[in-house]
């Protein structure tokens, strides 16, 4: 019985009613264009804006085809939630989705990792607009103080490789980092050191979602305006600097090199899916979240390939690990002026993502504490601005407080990882769903193609081609023993997981298109590092610790039961 209560499902009916009866109190008053604004506002930001400098750097031009493989993977997902939100159209994305196909203690999962996707990528968001925003102040005479502007650790490993091997040998980054340790103010002979703007820019966002979705709305609508216009700006002025022979070698470090910015460009993608969490504020969420959600992702994979072909052209790829790579570009080709367009705008563009994520935390968390496993207090609206209030504050204290003092660059990957997660869930949900009939009201459906024998002729041809061409076993990442075993581990999982799903495809005429989602989302979830894992695995043992200890006993399903 115990293990029936750990998957006690909730129905698409259940879920429908006790949204209206909690009568959510959130105002429906988001249309096609709003959905799009704030899908491609979500994933237009950090990403674009900073880590595409070091993928480009790590894979050459050819990176720009890694952009359209996670676009076409992202495409799979995108059908994926698009039929579950139309199908359970409420605030919640996967974790409502896997409540409905594989039970409660998945849908924990979930929520946990989707903790993971919003809020941690919203500490890198975070940091990378504090970078932008202080080099923006810089351009125009205004110097802050190095001790406000960058986590302590930097400082501390500056100070640290000082020692180590002189002033004379450090670098320009490093150079900064040691400054700031050595001006920052001292209290009992500790340098204190914090990043203030990262900070600051939270406590805004957060107070604008705070006090309304209509607030947010027109704040993001004229944010993506913005950065729209100035990506645009960025191919259109950029193609006029390009140098084909810049483009040549076009993959100089192999598909090795390209992979290892799997991150790195998954994570621009990254947001598409926070569109799901306003479901409860669409006017016609069954119609238009679909349509949102693949409009923005064609528009998001054309401007990045674009994109990426223009500055790989404008200048060699080996000279592309910068933080601020548009700007850098026209500064590198004495185009002063767009370099500081670019800088003053990509501030705003950042702010816009930091918005949208800020918005989709603290739905998933009334929408966990609606169904007990949260406490009450995160299901609170505010009476006047119609917003989950509580949540939305905790947000806020949960990004800030590590956005002021942390190191954040791991978290890139880590994001990732949950992220992820969720998506091959959301495709294997939507699987279940087909198979139980349940998707029978949805006014949208991923298209149909039977998988009986195609899923298992792929896993062949794909045998097949590793035996003939050796794709090695070993991932690109460290040469560690710990790295290679886990790397191999999950490369064997991805092979079963394709064996399995050939076998149930064969058995239960599975739809083509999530399996394909499935496969591809986990075959890039392999090509991550194996620190984000284990990373990842503690996070997914504190939730269930969590779980057990409050949402497990006060689940609105146990409580009917008992009742």
């Amino acid at each position: 019985m115990g293990n029936n209560k750990l998957f006690r499902k909730k129905s698409i009916d259940q879920i429908l009613l006790d949204s209206q009866k909690g009568g959510s109190g959130l105002a429906r008053v988001l249309g096609v264009r709003d959905l799009v604004s704030l899908g491609i506002a979500a994933i237009v930001g950090a990403g674009i804006f900073s880590t595409i400098g070091l993928a480009s750097y790590n894979g050459g031009p050819a990176i720009s085809l890694l952009f359209l493989f996670v676009a076409f993977a992202c495409v799979f997902t995108a059908l994926s939630y698009a039929q579950f939100a139309s199908a359970v159209p409420v605030s919640g994305s996967a974790y409502t989705y896997a409540y409905v196909s594989f039970g409660e203690l998945f849908a924990w999962i979930i929520g946990w990792a989707l903790v993971l996707e919003y809020a941690v990528s919203n500490m890198v968001v975070a940091i990378s607009w504090s970078q932008y925003f202080v080099s923006m102040l810089e351009g125009f005479g205004v110097l802050v103080p190095k001790w406000l502007t960058m986590a302590p650790a930097y400082a501390f490993d500056a100070h640290a490789k000082m020692l180590e091997v002189g002033i004379a040998n450090l670098e320009g980054i490093d150079r900064i980092a040691l400054q700031a340790y050595e001006t920052a103010p001292r209290v009992f002979d500790l340098p204190i050191i914090f990043d203030l703007p990262a900070g600051l820019v939270t406590v805004f966002v957060t107070w604008l979602v705070y006090i309304g979705i209509k607030e947010s709305r027109r704040a993001s609508n004229f944010m993506v305006l913005v950065k729209i216009g100035v990506i645009l700006a960025v191919i259109f002025c950029g193609m006029f600097f390009v140098k084909p022979e810049n483009w040549t070698p076009f993959a100089p470090n192999g598909m090795e090199g390209v992979l290892s910015g799997v991150a790195a460009v998954f994570f621009a993608f990254i947001g598409f899916d926070s569109i799901s969490t306003t479901a409860e504020e669409s006017k016609n969420p069954q119609r238009d979240l679909p349509r949102a959600m693949i409009y923005c992702l064609l528009i998001c994979a054309v401007l990045y390939v674009c994109i990426t072909l223009v500055l790989t052209g404008m200048v060699n790829y080996s000279a592309l690990n910068v933080k601020d790579p548009l700007a850098y570009v026209f500064s590198y080709v004495g185009f002063d002026h767009m370099a500081g367009i670019v800088s003053v705008t990509s501030v705003i563009a950042i702010t816009s993502a930091l918005l949208v994520f800020q918005l989709a935390q603290p739905r998933i968390w009334m929408t966990m504490s609606r169904d007990g496993l949260l406490w009450k207090k995160f299901a609170t609206i505010h009476p006047k601005y119609k917003t989950p209030s509580f949540a939305t504050i905790i947000t806020g204290i949960v990004v800030a407080v590590p956005a002021l003092f942390f190191k954040m660059d791991f978290f890139v990957d880590l994001t990732s990882v949950g992220t992820f997660f969720a998506f091959i869930m959301v495709c294997g949900g939507v699987l279940y769903m087909d198979h139980a009939g349940l998707t029978a009201k949805a006014k949208f459906k991923v298209p149909y193609v039977n998988g009986k024998y195609i899923v298992g002729l792929g896993f062949i041809i794909g045998l097949v081609l590793v035996y003939l061409y050796g794709a090695p076993l070993s991932g690109a990442h460290d040469a560690k023993l710990g790295n290679t075993l886990l790397h191999n581990s999950l490369v064997i999982v991805f092979w079963l997981v394709w064996l399995v799903l050939s076998v149930l495809s064969f058995k239960h005429n599975f739809s083509l298109l999530p399996v394909i989602g499935i496969l591809i989302n986990l075959y890039l979830m392999s090509e991550l590092g194996a620190s984000n894992w284990i990373i990842f695995v503690i996070w997914l043992l504190i939730g269930l610790v969590v779980y057990f200890a409050y949402g497990y006993k006060n689940s609105k399903l146990n409580t009917e039961n008992r009742a």
